[in-house]
């Protein structure tokens, strides 16, 4: 498994995967990126245009066209499906994958390969590897002198403090559970207290106190005007955590802004109805003038409005002799999520 990476090694809303995405070639000589003003360099990140195509593929994108902000002091949850391309996004962010077009810009400077304000980004993405004979400290420690960076620029202890490792630190790894090792890799990842922290499935691993003991990592951690972004399918957790979210599908964006805005803007419906909801339902209903889509439920439909109001909606339901009983605005994540998608399974 690859290592957690910490690159050499915080407020306004930001404004189907069947291969994998191909690695770049090696880059090709180029001119050095443009300096940016004192207000972009406030920015924690800025994508513009990004898209990635598979490998071996003209026009099929792991990522495409997609643009959004994320400001200091924000936790954002980076959301999507299986084969949205929220990992080739991550991939891209810390210079692992070069785009093939658009671009990437952390702090105002442009995201290349070995790019130096990587410094102040750390990650933790597709798991972690370990010297399982060697304790967590020594792990740590071990993996801060390979950055080649002060010793006092580590932070180890406010790192180790803010993942609550506890005793378990002078253990040798081999004798941790999977959610320590976890708790390990996202502590290796905070070392040097960057000021971007990137998170992909922190939870995968940990039991539910440990999860909540997460949460409670990232929002202190971005309380000291850091920002973390975080990839996650726990969307209850999601919901507690963030104050912002991306959403994507199939490489696009789908939605951005702040959580509350995305689950109680009022433009996602629960309509109950009597009985089971017939097969054919959703996707007639989704036909309709004004409607984005429709998701069947065990409450029965869900329906995400696009320029239709919940009263012309039960009139449309009505003339199609649905039999409903009651409607009303949804605000739960899970729900807001599924209709953003239309509620497909990958």
């Amino acid at each position: 498994t690859a290592p957690a990476t910490s690159a050499a090694p915080p407020a306004p809303a930001p404004s189907a995967e069947p291969g994998t995405p191909g690695a770049s070639a090696e880059p090709s000589a180029e001119p050095a990126a443009p300096r940016t003003g004192p207000a972009r360099e406030d920015v924690p990140l800025e994508i513009t245009g990004l898209s990635k195509r598979y490998a071996g593929s003209a026009d099929r994108y792991a990522v495409r066209d997609l643009s959004f902000r994320v400001e200091r002091g924000q936790v954002l949850g980076l959301l999507g499906p299986n084969g949205a391309g929220k990992t080739t996004t991550l991939r891209m962010l810390m210079g692992l994958i070069t785009p093939d077009s658009g671009e990437i810009r952390v702090f105002g400077h442009v995201i290349r390969p070995g790019a130096p304000v990587l410094s102040r980004v750390g990650a933790f993405v597709e798991g972690a590897g370990f010297l399982p004979h060697l304790s967590g400290r020594a792990n740590l420690e071990l993996y801060w002198r390979a950055t080649g960076r002060p010793e006092g620029d580590a932070h180890t202890e406010e790192a180790l403090e803010i993942a609550g490792l506890g005793d378990a630190l002078e253990r040798a790894v081999r004798t941790y559970s999977q959610g320590m090792r976890q708790r390990l890799a996202i502590a290796q990842a905070m070392l040097g207290l960057p000021d971007l922290l990137i998170l992909d499935e922190p939870t995968n691993g940990l039991d539910p106190p440990q999860i909540r003991e997460m949460r409670d990592v990232m929002i202190r951690y971005a309380a000291a005007g850091r920002t973390v972004i975080v990839s996650s399918h726990l969307l209850a957790e999601v919901e507690q955590t963030c104050t912002h979210l991306v959403v994507m599908d199939r490489g696009e964006l789908v939605r951005a802004g702040p959580v509350e805005e995305i689950t109680g803007s009022g433009d996602t419906v629960l309509v109950g109805v009597r009985g089971p909801v017939p097969q054919a339902l959703p996707e007639k209903v989704a036909a309709l003038p004004g409607v984005g889509s429709a998701v069947a439920v065990d409450e029965g439909l869900l329906v995400r409005l696009d320029g239709a109001t919940t009263t012309r909606l039960l009139a449309e339901l009505l003339r199609l002799d649905v039999p409903v009983e009651r409607a009303g605005p949804h605000r739960r994540l899970e729900d807001a999520f599924l209709t953003l998608i239309g509620g497909e399974s990958r």
